[in-house]
């Protein structure tokens, strides 16, 4: 669901008008619900994922946080974890890392609220309800923002998309095999038949 930058009056601002902070504070405030907005001002409510799903993204994040305990090359991030991004928008993935080098460039207080930063790599899985075409296009945003690796994954057609920038999508048939991080994160390879039917 949208909330149109033109026509919501939020504390007596214009939602086109609400800063990076304003809209931390609004998150803040309304906790319950998890939002983001994107490069238009435009607010995006996400709906709760089924329980499924939630089951699907806990094995896509344990994966790469296994990871990087043992490689201790950077952060990863749940899909509670905001950035804000270099176009302005507030988004969150549902699973991101960052380097160790990108995220300690941040100050204290930029790490405390959504971080001005875009995640190297980052993980979106679809849910039954979600619309592939919103998320493809949100794909897209994260490699124009500076993402350098992103899969877009999808358990229920058992496929998942591969994103880099300046490279063509490649589609992942089959859920029977495992697929490679190498590209930036240096010997991961996320096992795909943990979400196969």
């Amino acid at each position: 669901m949208y909330i149109n930058e033109n026509t919501c009056v939020i504390k007596g601002k214009l939602l086109a008008a609400m800063s990076a902070n304003d809209f931390f504070e609004f998150c803040q405030a309304n906790q319950e619900l998890n939002f983001e907005r994107d490069e238009k001002g435009n607010i995006v409510l996400m709906a709760p994922i089924g329980s499924q799903s939630s089951i699907y993204n806990g094995d896509l994040f344990y994966q790469v946080k296994n990871w990087n305990v043992k490689h201790q090359l950077g952060k990863v991030f749940d899909s509670n974890g905001g950035f804000t991004l270099p176009d302005g928008s507030q988004r969150a993935a549902d699973v991101a890392w960052i380097s160790n080098t990108k995220w300690n460039a941040l100050t204290e207080t930029e790490k405390e609220k959504f971080a001005p930063i875009c995640p190297e790599f980052i993980i979106e899985l679809k849910s039954k309800s979600d619309n592939l075409s919103f998320l493809q296009a949100k794909m897209e945003r994260w490699m124009i923002n500076g993402a350098l690796l992103g899969w877009l994954i999808d358990p229920y057609e058992e496929q998942a998309f591969i994103y880099q920038p300046e490279k063509p999508q490649t589609i992942i048939q089959s859920f029977q095999q495992k697929i490679s991080g190498k590209a930036v994160l240096p010997g991961f390879w996320m096992d795909l038949t943990v979400l196969s039917k």
